[in-house]
C-alpha cells in the first residue's frame, strides 16, 4: 500500500504550546516509542514526527487551526490503532492521538450512551453490559470504537440491532479548519451521513451517541467444531439454515486453526478446522435448542455453547487476534454462499502457512449477514453500503517475523485473488487493506454514493488534511 505522505515541514509546535495543555511527544523520547504503538506490527517502524495528545475538544480545535493555517496534513489514533493499514501512525506526519478520551455516560432514561473516541470496545461493553445493554459493534475487545463506528461498524448484533452507524445518534466533530460542530439528523446533516461509514476522511470525532439497545447481561456464545473435511456439507446446509434463523443468532463459520476454548478437547488445539462461531442473543431458554439444530447439521467434533457474560462472549476472539503482532487482510461482500465459493475457501484453508507460534494465525471468516443489517435500513440513508450482501467474507493472517511477510501475506492474497471475481463492487472498509482508488471508488455502493462522498469530501477537508485513511480525494486534488 502507498504511504499518502506529502513533504510538508511540520513545526515543532512551539508557538503554540502556550493554548495547548496536552501532551507534546517528540521522537527520541520514551513516551513517544510508547504511544506510537499500534495494533499491526507491520508499520511500526513509521516514525511520526510529532504526536499531540489533546486534553479536550477544545485543544483539538487549537492544532486543527494550526493546522490547517498552515496546510498540515494530520493522522488520527482514536481508542486501538487498530486500523489493518497503520493509518494511525503515518511516516513523518503530525498525530493527533485521542486515546485518553475515555467518557463513557448513560442516559438510562433514553437509552443513549456518549461515549470518548478512546474507548476500546471491551470498556464499552463491560459498561453497557451493567445496564443490560448493548451497542453493535465489533468483536475484539480491544478495537477501538471510534475507528470501528466511523468504517460502519459489523459484529455480533448486527442481525438482530444492524451495523454500527444504524445505531449512531451524533456526534461532536472538529473539522479540517479548527470549528467543533455537532452532526446528526438535524444538525449538519451531511456531513452525518458521510461519517456513517466514511467517517474518517471529514473530521476529528470526540465524541460518539449511540442509542444502545436492550440486551443481556447473559447470552449464549462459544463454538461449535467441525472437522474441516466436514466443512463443505454443514456449510450447504447452514446457508439454508440462516435464511429463516432467527435475528437474535449470530453466526461465523471460522475456517481457522482451534484455539483453545473451554470444552474443546487440547488436540484440537492450532489444527484447522471449521468453528461456527455462535452468539444467541435471545430467551436463554432457547440457547439449547438453536445449539442442537446447529449441532444436526453434521457430525461435530465439539460443541462449546454456553451462557456467558456479555463481555466475555464478545471477547472470544481477543486470542485470534492479539494486539501486537503483523497483520495483512482481505474482505469483501458475496450476494450468497455458492457452491464455488464453499469450495474454494475450505481448499485454500486447507493450505494455509502453518503458525509461527502456537494460536489461530489465519483465518478466513464467513459472515452471515441477514436481519437488520440487510433489512431494516434503507441503502442510502448511511455512507456505509451493504445492498446485496448475503455474506461478508475476510482472510486474516497475523505472524510476528519480517522474514515471513511475504509467505503469509500470499495466502492472504491468493484468497482474495481467488475470489474477487466472485464479489460485489461495494464493501466494508474496515476489515479489509486499502486496494486502491479503483475499488474504494466501488466500495460505498452506488456512483451517486461516490459522487457525493467527493463532494462533502471538498466542502469539509478541501485542502484534504484527513488522507491518511482509505482516502476519498476533494474535487482538483
Amino acid at each position: 500500500m502507498a504511504d499518502p505522505t506529502t513533504s510538508v515541514s511540520i513545526p515543532d509546535l512551539s508557538d503554540i504550546e502556550s493554548e495547548f495543555k496536552g501532551e507534546i511527544l517528540r521522537p527520541g523520547t520514551p513516551a513517544f516509542g510508547e504511544s506510537r504503538y499500534i495494533f499491526n506490527t507491520r508499520w511500526v517502524g513509521r516514525d511520526p514526527a510529532l504526536i499531540v495528545k489533546p486534553k479536550n475538544t477544545e485543544e483539538v480545535a487549537s492544532v486543527m487551526r494550526y493546522a490547517s493555517a498552515r496546510g498540515i496534513p494530520v493522522g488520527i489514533r482514536s481508542g486501538g490503532g487498530h486500523g489493518v493499514d497503520g493509518s494511525a501512525m503515518p511516516e513523518g506526519q503530525l498525530v493527533i492521538d485521542l486515546s485518553a478520551f475515555k467518557d463513557i455516560e448513560f442516559d438510562l432514561e433514553t437509552l443513549q450512551v456518549t461515549l470518548g473516541p478512546g474507548v476500546v470496545l471491551g470498556e464499552m461493553d463491560t459498561a453497557s453490559e451493567a445496564h443490560g445493554l448493548v451497542v453493535p459493534a465489533g468483536t475484539v475487545s480491544n478495537t477501538g470504537v471510534a475507528g470501528l463506528a466511523l468504517g460502519g461498524g459489523v459484529g455480533y448484533n448486527m442481525r438482530r440491532f444492524g451495523a454500527t452507524v444504524d445505531s449512531m445518534l451524533s456526534c461532536e466533530v472538529v473539522t479540517a479548519d479548527g470549528r467543533v460542530v455537532t452532526a446528526s439528523k438535524t444538525e449538519n446533516p451531511d456531513l452525518f451521513w458521510a461519517l456513517r461509514g466514511a467517517g474518517h476522511n471529514y473530521g476529528v470525532v470526540t465524541s460518539l451517541t449511540f442509542q444502545a439497545h436492550k440486551a443481556g447481561p447473559i447470552v449464549g456464545g462459544g463454538a461449535v467444531i467441525y472437522h474441516l473435511e466436514d466443512a463443505p456439507a454443514v456449510l450447504k446446509k447452514l446457508r439454508e439454515y440462516m435464511k429463516t434463523a432467527p435475528r437474535e443468532l449470530s453466526m461465523i463459520a471460522a475456517l481457522v486453526p482451534t484455539p483453545p476454548m473451554p470444552g474443546v478437547p487440547e488436540e484440537y488445539y492450532g489444527v484447522v478446522k471449521m468453528s461456527l462461531l455462535t452468539v444467541y442473543t435471545g430467551d436463554l431458554a432457547n440457547l439449547d435448542s438453536v445449539v442442537g439444530e446447529l449441532a444436526a447439521l453434521g457430525t461435530p467434533a465439539a460443541v462449546a455453547v454456553q451462557p456467558m457474560p456479555w463481555h466475555i462472549v464478545n471477547s472470544i476472539l481477543d486470542e485470534a487476534a492479539p494486539y501486537g503482532r503483523r497483520v495483512h487482510t482481505r474482505g469483501g461482500y458475496f450476494e450468497a454462499l455458492t457452491d464455488e465459493i464453499i469450495e474454494i475457501t475450505t481448499s485454500r484453508a486447507a493450505i494455509a502457512p502453518p503458525p509461527e507460534v502456537p494460536g489461530p494465525s489465519t483465518v478466513q471468516n464467513i459472515w452471515f449477514m441477514g436481519g437488520a443489517i440487510s433489512e431494516d435500513f434503507d441503502e442510502d440513508s448511511v455512507s456505509f453500503s451493504r445492498e446485496g450482501a448475503g455474506i461478508f467474507w475476510e482472510s486474516v493472517a497475523q505472524w510476528d517475523s519480517p522474514e515471513n511477510d511475504d509467505t503469509f501475506a500470499a495466502w492472504v492474497d491468493g484468497n482474495g485473488d481467488t475470489l474477487q471475481p466472485l464479489m460485489l463492487g461495494n464493501g466494508y472498509c474496515n476489515l479489509t487493506t486499502d486496494r486502491g482508488p479503483e475499488w474504494l471508488s466501488r466500495l460505498y455502493g452506488k456512483p451517486a454514493k461516490w459522487e457525493r462522498l467527493v463532494d462533502l469530501k471538498t466542502k469539509w477537508d478541501p485542502q484534504n488534511l484527513f488522507r491518511f485513511n482509505k482516502n476519498i480525494k476533494p474535487k482538483g486534488a
